[in-house]
């Protein structure tokens, strides 16, 4: 869109629309648009040469064709992806090169009118575009970054659980081999003996079982803190403000491992929500205590209107349910609550 100036500018120079303008433009705004393309789509390291085509194109093209100036202000704003760690050396870039075009048309015998905009223009529009880039760097850094840290958690986890698995059922399933091992070679000798050993056995295996169960529960398990903490890391890193807001006595005890667990998937199943289906700008996440029950609003300023309920809703409302909670959601244009309440210990359900 801002080419279009290759194609204004000679409307106010003393040759206008000649002949020669024409043919210029026929040859150079083609390999202008070739170059233009190379330094979006070409590699990092490849792209400042594209725009120091466009330098190269205007500084060759100047003594006959004003309109040039266009394609050194795009060759200026482009090489900003040559220092893109530092903004002062893209500034001292800029000055060199502002100084040498307007050195160059001087001598040429250009009017200061024609050039006095030039060293402006670059300097703010190249700025602007040089902090945009500078800003996209930092976020895709911060979102590898966050990637790094869940990839490293879930390899944590995976070990965590590997070491209790083999703690739990190494020595378990070594006492059965040997138990069922003893009642082997007593089955033709003693079988009142080999019995209890098989008994053993099956008992054995049932306590296992009764522990297999119980760690995988506790695997399964979520925290209402660390949802909190992963709920933040979510929606910021979409570009979703979160505010959190904690009652001064709702997490000081009285909610039970089934109940805290309940909300915490609540809490992770209606964020996740507001980051996949609400486009949402901002979020608000409140906990507190109400009348002996713990009460979690999740509160978003997205499109709202009516929701279909699917998998999601659905296991809120059983996981709240087995654990004598309710959930209740408001939405409606510009705004969704979801409400989620359970009782703490020694309050009626």
């Amino acid at each position: 869109m801002w080419s279009v100036w290759v194609f204004v500018v000679p409307a106010f120079s003393p040759q206008g629309y000649d002949l020669r303008w024409w043919l210029l433009t026929l040859l150079s705004y083609p390999l202008f648009l070739v170059l233009f393309c190379g330094a979006l789509l070409l590699s990092p390291r490849r792209a400042p040469w594209c725009a120091l085509g466009m330098i190269v194109l205007c500084i060759a093209l100047l003594p006959w064709y004003v309109s040039g100036l266009s394609y050194f202000v795009f060759g200026c704003i482009f090489m900003g992806a040559l220092v893109r760690s530092a903004l002062w050396r893209y500034l001292a870039l800029l000055a060199v090169l502002n100084l040498l075009l307007v050195g160059w048309a001087r001598w040429l015998g250009y009017p200061w009118t024609a050039l006095a905009w030039m060293p402006l223009t670059t300097l703010v529009i190249g700025i602007l575009v040089h902090v945009e880039r500078l800003k996209q760097a930092q976020d895709c850094a911060l979102r590898l970054s966050h990637e790094e840290v869940r990839r490293l958690a879930a390899v944590a986890e995976r070990e965590r659980i590997g070491r209790d698995l083999h703690d739990l059922l190494g020595h378990t399933l070594s006492m059965v081999a040997l138990k069922a091992d003893l009642a082997a070679r007593l089955v033709t000798r003693d079988a009142a003996q080999a019995a209890r050993e098989i008994g053993e056995v099956g008992g054995i295996a049932r306590d296992a079982l009764a522990q297999m169960r119980q760690a995988v529960s506790g695997i399964r398990a979520a925290g209402i803190a660390a949802e909190l903490a992963s709920a933040r890391l979510l929606l910021e890193t979409d570009g979703i403000g979160l505010d959190v807001t904690i009652g001064e006595a709702a997490l000081d005890g009285g909610l039970t491992a089934e109940r805290e667990c309940a909300v915490a998937l609540v809490l992770r199943e209606a964020v996740t929500n507001v980051q996949r289906h609400a486009r949402a700008r901002a979020a608000r996440v409140e906990l507190d205590r109400v009348d002996g029950r713990l009460r979690l609003r999740v509160v978003d300023d997205g499109r709202g209107g009516a929701m279909v309920p699917g998998h999601g809703l659905s296991g809120m409302r059983e996981r709240l349910a087995a654990v004598d909670g309710t959930l209740r959601i408001d939405s409606h244009a510009g705004r969704t609550c979801v409400e989620a309440q359970v009782p703490l210990d020694g309050a009626a359900a």
